[in-house]
């Protein structure tokens, strides 16, 4: 819907920012891509760690993000994302520890952990 245009991936770019190859870049965010795929198409449920921001939880057709509280605190502020907890409470769902297991925010338990 809206026509959008879907822009490549630069490797090149994620390369630098990892400080690999760009064929490593590539070949890792393939195979990841693959695997994600594969778990996908078999109904398996997903958790998908992105380091200092959340966990990207896939659980048959509902897709969830936690985010970590210190990367939402980063991004509006402390004492903006107290004022907005304080006006709406639900938006503690989305939130999660860092040291929680990720096993534990499945509903099942049972999920495949992409690093």
């Amino acid at each position: 819907p809206g026509n959008k245009e879907l822009e490549a991936l630069k490797y090149t770019k994620v390369a630098a920012a990892a400080c690999v190859s760009r064929q490593k870049a590539e070949s890792c965010i393939q195979g990841t891509l693959s695997l994600l795929s594969y778990c996908l198409g078999k109904g398996e449920n997903i958790a998908l760690a992105l380091t200092d921001i959340g966990v990207l939880l896939i659980e048959g057709r509902r897709v969830q993000m936690k985010f970590y509280y210190s990367f939402l605190e980063t991004l509006s502020g402390k004492e903006n994302l107290g004022k907005a907890v304080f006006k709406v409470p639900q938006l503690l769902d989305m939130v999660v520890s860092p040291v929680v297991p990720v096993a534990s925010l499945s509903s099942s338990g049972r999920i495949i952990i992409f690093p």
